[in-house]
């Protein structure tokens, strides 16, 4: 280009400059943006932001792991000390053998015991039947023929038999040495007699025998230590976190519970000289006299039908136990005493 041409340009371009468009500044984002717009992000998508807040909550704990040898040696300890613990207070449930953890000590399980029987005489005040009345003597002639058999000779049994007909129910309060027995009226014409009736007190006192309501409270004690934390770890809602420990853990536990009191309430009523078979019978009259029942997987409970079948499992056994007690004897000897005194109009 001459000399001549690039005047030219130059006179040009300043008689009508042109403005240099530049693109446009990304602008500064402080901290507290970054913070406001990941909140909004979060209300946007609640269950992405709960993921991110778990990840990082794993994340955190993963690389505390592979960096801190004392956090490691420190996992690493309370998890020795925790199962040693736990092995520690391992022990065998009478009667059945079965192996269970328990930390409740028989004197907490009393303390226990007597605020929920304040608790039931407040509760059912003026609907407890009489000593004289042929219910509870009934109920306590049989528990009298059930004690010798249940080891708990020295605790303090008192029999209450509360008048409700809608009630088909019987518990007897925990605590070796509480003793006190609670008989609704409602589960007397289930029973249809004393051997029914032993098969329900069998039962309730067996739980006694077994401390099942210690047990509960230390299977408590180590579902909370245990799951809470993992939990909160995963970032588990509290709804999430109570039906994982209510139908995985605490209504099997007491459905196991329920099953072990059967097996060792029948082995004590046929000791003490009653029939067995009325185990039988009393459940399938339980199961035909239930209505609405829930499923067995959401009950507390075996279903009535269950219970049936495994009782029948138990039968051979209880029947070894009945021949042992040289029950046949003795029955024969009331037989003929209840027959003397038909004849004498007693």
């Amino acid at each position: 280009m001459s000399a001549a041409s690039a005047l030219r340009v130059r006179a040009a371009l300043r008689a009508s400059p042109s403005r240099l468009v530049l693109p446009p500044l990304r602008p500064f984002t402080s901290s507290a943006t970054k913070l406001q717009r990941r909140r909004e992000y979060q209300v946007g998508f609640p269950g992405r932001g709960q993921q991110y807040e778990r990840f990082q909550r794993i994340q955190g704990l993963k690389a505390l792991w592979q960096q801190s040898p004392a956090f490691r040696y420190g996992v690493m300890g309370l998890g020795g000390l925790g199962g040693a613990y736990y092995y520690a207070h391992i022990e065998e449930v009478e009667v059945s053998g079965r192996r269970r953890f328990n930390v409740i000590s028989p004197e907490a399980e009393e303390q226990m015991a007597a605020q929920m029987y304040r608790q039931t005489l407040q509760q059912y005040q003026g609907r407890v039947l009489p000593a004289w009345h042929a219910s509870s003597r009934m109920v306590q002639r049989v528990l009298d023929r059930l004690i010798p058999a249940s080891g708990l000779a020295d605790a303090k049994w008192e029999v209450h038999v509360i008048d409700d007909e809608e009630q088909k129910n019987a518990f007897v309060m925990p605590g070796t040495s509480r003793g006190k027995v609670f008989v609704f009226s409602g589960i007397l014409p289930i029973c249809a007699g004393e051997d029914g009736l032993a098969a329900v007190l069998g039962h309730e006192i067996a739980h006694n025998v077994a401390h099942h309501a210690a047990e509960r409270m230390s299977q408590m004690v180590l579902l909370v230590i245990c799951l809470y934390p993992l939990a909160y770890l995963i970032g588990a809602p509290d709804f999430l976190y109570q039906m994982v420990m209510d139908f995985g853990f605490v209504r099997p536990g007491s459905r196991k519970q329920e099953a072990e009191a059967d097996y060792i309430g029948l082995l004590m009523m046929a000791q003490s000289c009653y029939d067995p078979e009325a185990a039988i019978g009393l459940w399938q009259r339980m199961e035909q006299a239930e209505q609405n029942a829930p499923p067995q997987w959401m009950s507390t409970h075996p279903s009535s039908q269950n219970r049936a079948e495994k009782i029948r499992e138990w039968l051979p056994q209880a029947e070894d136990k009945l021949a042992q007690s040289d029950c046949r004897t003795a029955l024969t000897y009331s037989d003929g005493f209840k027959e003397a005194f038909r004849q004498v109009g007693w």
